[in-house]
């Protein structure tokens, strides 16, 4: 029987949710959990492997599992995981279905603060008393929807068998000191929205133009891009997965 697991962490102290060779993540403290309260092996199968540092407020996982599940395993997975995971439900899947390959559409948001604000400080880029023009950051962004291929904004020498992924959204929006850039897509590259975050960026301080941000992309060239922006502004909000993935009881 297929499980999903649906859950949330604060990416701070991890190399992404993926498992790492020498680094901590969050997938090594999921799965020592999970395997622990079950006695058993358990490995699991991501929705995605986000980036070093970033956050996730709903990101899902899959795993196999032969028997009911004990009572209460949501509350015993939160009493061992260190704080900053949180499982927010678990719940049976038909045996197809695939945390990763069956999501639709993800979504994300990139937080910036311009003033300094100890209260976010975690996750929220600090770019104090910049100036940007939200107006041409919104009309640049529109670009991409013209646009499949992101080979500009992937990390270099990744295993992508494409680098094509379709953008649904793209938008910033102004809270006072506060800039959000929503951003969703039926995939997305490794690093591909910091590095879209920081060129847009760019544009806003007046570094570069709506043309020259159309020429980064379709240069295809990770250079002509501008520096990933901080990978602690950045949080997964949402995945989606379409109806039919759900186990009908």
């Amino acid at each position: 029987m297929r499980y999903f697991i649906q859950f949330s962490y604060d990416g701070t102290q991890y190399y992404g949710y993926q498992r790492q060779p020498k680094h901590i993540s969050v997938q090594e403290k999921l799965e020592s959990a999970l395997s622990r309260l079950l006695r058993k092996e358990i490995k699991t199968i991501g929705a995605g492997r986000t980036d070093t540092g970033v956050h996730a407020a709903e990101m899902y996982a899959h795993f196999d599992w032969e028997e009911e599940l004990p009572d209460q395993l949501v509350r015993k997975l939160n009493s061992l995981l260190p704080s900053d995971i949180s499982i927010i439900a678990i719940f049976r899947v038909k045996d197809s279905a695939h945390a990763r390959f069956d999501a639709t559409e993800r979504i994300y948001k990139y937080r910036i603060s311009t003033l300094k604000n100890p209260f976010k400080q975690q996750f929220h880029a600090q770019f104090l008393f910049y100036q940007f023009d939200v107006d041409k950051m919104n009309k640049a962004a529109k670009v991409l929807f013209e646009y499949k291929d992101f080979t500009s904004f992937s990390k270099l020498h990744s295993d992508n068998k494409t680098n094509d992924c379709y953008i649904y959204q793209a938008e910033w929006k102004q809270y006072e000191d506060e800039l959000v850039f929503t951003i969703a897509a039926n995939r997305f590259l490794r690093n591909m929205v910091r590095a879209i975050a920081g060129t847009l960026m760019d544009v806003g301080r007046g570094k570069i133009d709506e043309k020259e941000f159309r020429n980064i992309i379709e240069k295809k060239d990770r250079k002509f891009a501008s520096t990933s922006a901080p990978a602690k502004g950045l949080t997964l909000v949402k995945v989606n997965y379409p109806q039919d993935i759900y186990y009908e009881t």
